[in-house]
């Protein structure tokens, strides 16, 4: 996010006092208001000393730029905003309008690109801005142009993808002599940003090998043993469909490194199954072996602005798996773009959260069997064990929001706006508050008051302070008790026990006669009760009993509230 910091105080055009009366950013010398803003994910904000604007990289009023530092592709990203202000001195009550227009431009931000879907003798680089061009790709035998590798039978695309961005796909014939046989080679993709510097750009291309499993058996063991392929440990080892537990580990002496994979599994253990075969008894153990069939050939690359990249491609074992179809753990969220080989993701880091998923269709299953030949008859007793699964009901996540608002008059009517606060009034006045359940329609909630309380500042937790609510009562120990009033259905109120009414008469903190400060505010905690569950006391009802509440003032020695 790009964060531009403009201070308050213009000087010399502010002489004395001032106050801001409008407020504006823009871009490109044109006013956005406030829907176009949060369209753009802009915002504008004011501290004490400077007014703030800030702009997420890569948004659609700027425009990216290739460079090439070093022989290292970067990219810089420019926008122009705009800010206009409003102040009206107090003096001379004389009004400003004050208007700047600041280019930005970022610290150059590495891009390396990625090479995507490295098959066997083909290779896809991306993805690069639209001012990058291809001009050669170098092998292990040597350099050759464009027109050199189509005369060779190489086929070199250029693709196009939203956002004018493009990628490069190599695919060389099996015969060619760029091709080593005995290991697959190093591909350099050589490109020219245009009006920039020659760069040079490398990917390695591997072939995917997929973990193997073998096994053997004695007498009263099953002895099993997995090599892992060149892709590391991409798999989850189940047994009968359910992953190994920590107990399941030691009872089958797991032992692990960084190629192989070991277990002992008795003859005995209930995961395996009995089955006869005329006079044979074979003994089977499944071991299905869940494989990853598609994988990131480079990290996921994160950016400034909060965003993460991430390029997924499918191996050669899995031919008929469409990278368009992938999604990561909310299903809405696919590809920014995808070919038949590869899927490229771009996502927020507050978004689209990513996790493995495994399909029945990808497993790969290994029995392991042994035979034995006897003379006699045996009585097996058997039984049927329904495997079916039945639904559960799990618990769902939503959003409550709590609101406290400070009514005008007892009506509750009318209340006071954001823009009207601090709100000023005159000692011993009331004050009238609601605190309401909001973003819910379900009647069986409740909302409980648990503790209210007065702060001379902002701060909930900062001293010195007074409780007006204590355990869903009011404080007893105060001399003006806390009043509660009763809240009925009405045009604004659909459901009554989502909302909470009190009122209290207006205060100041003094010490030794001294008023401490001519402000106070106003903190609620709330409990929202299931009103079919009373198992807890708060939920019980507000101040149920009505019994004499215990003191909850935390102030200092020698402080009180004057009424």
């Amino acid at each position: 996010v790009i964060s531009w910091h403009v201070p308050r105080r213009v000087t010399p055009l502010q002489d004395g006092s001032v106050k801001i009366l409008e407020m504006y950013m823009g871009i490109n010398g044109q006013r956005l208001d406030r829907r176009q803003m949060a369209a753009r994910g802009y915002a504008l904000s004011a501290t004490d000393f400077h007014i703030v604007v800030e702009i997420p990289v890569g948004s659609p009023d700027g425009y990216n730029k290739s460079h090439a530092p070093d022989y290292q592709y970067h990219i810089t990203y420019t926008v122009e905003p705009m800010l206009e202000v409003m102040w009206r001195a107090e003096r001379s009550h004389e009004d400003t309008r004050y208007k700047i227009l600041f280019p930005i431009t970022t610290p150059l931000m590495p891009r390396p690109p990625q090479a995507v879907d490295c098959k066997l003798f083909g290779i896809h680089v991306g993805t690069f801005l639209d001012d990058v061009e291809l001009k050669n790709i170098t092998f292990s035998t040597g350099t050759s142009t464009l027109e050199e590798c189509v005369a060779k039978g190489f086929i070199v695309q250029e693709h196009r993808h939203p956002g004018g961005l493009k990628s490069f796909s190599l695919k060389v014939p099996f015969v060619a002599t760029e091709v080593l046989k005995h290991v697959c080679d190093l591909l350099g993709v050589s490109a020219i940003v245009t009006r920039v510097n020659e760069t040079r750009f490398s990917s390695i291309c591997r072939i995917p090998i997929l973990p193997t499993i073998k096994g053997t058996c004695d007498q009263h063991l099953f002895y099993i043993e997995v090599t892992f392929g060149n892709q590391g440990k991409n798999f989850e080892t189940l047994i009968e469909y359910k992953p190994l537990t920590p107990e399941l580990e030691q009872e089958f002496r797991l032992q692990e490194n960084e190629t192989h994979l070991t277990l002992v599994v008795p003859f005995t253990a209930k995961q395996t199954a009995f089955e006869v075969e005329f006079r044979n008894i074979t003994n089977d153990l499944e071991l299905p072996l869940t494989f990853f069939f598609v994988f990131f050939p480079s990290p996921p690359l994160c950016y400034p602005n909060g965003t993460i990249t991430a390029l997924a491609a499918k191996v050669e074992s899995v031919p008929n798996l469409i990278p368009g179809w992938l999604t990561l753990k909310d299903k809405s969220c696919k590809p920014f773009f995808s070919d038949d080989r590869f899927a490229y993701f771009s996502f927020g880091v507050d978004s689209c959260g990513t996790t493995r998923t495994l399909h029945p269709s990808l497993l790969h299953r290994q029995t392991v069997s042994c035979y034995y030949m006897i003379n006699d008859t045996r009585t097996v007793k058997f039984g049927y064990k329904s495997h079916s699964t039945y639904p559960s009901a799990e618990i769902g996540i939503g959003q409550l929001d709590v609101q406290m608002r400070l009514a005008q008059d007892s009506s509750y009517s009318y209340f006071y706006q954001a823009e009207d606060y601090p709100v000023v009034t005159y000692l011993r006045q009331p004050l009238y508050f609601e605190v309401a359940l909001t973003r819910s329609n379900d009647p069986s909630l409740e909302l409980i008051l648990e503790s209210c309380w007065a702060t001379a500042y902002e701060d909930s937790s900062s001293q010195p302070s007074w409780d007006v609510i204590v355990n869903t009562c009011e404080n007893k120990e105060d001399s003006h008790v806390t009043l509660f009033h009763p809240v009925t259905a009405d045009a604004r109120v659909n459901i009554p026990s989502h909302f909470k009414r009190f009122s209290i008469n207006m205060f100041t903190f003094t010490k030794d006669d001294v008023i401490l400060k001519d402000e106070i505010y106003i903190h609620c905690k709330a409990m929202v009760c299931d009103i079919n569950d009373t198992s807890e006391d708060i939920c019980r009802g507000q101040c149920p009993r009505r019994s004499p509440g215990i003191s909850g003032f935390q102030g200092i020695k020698g402080l009180k509230s004057e009424p």
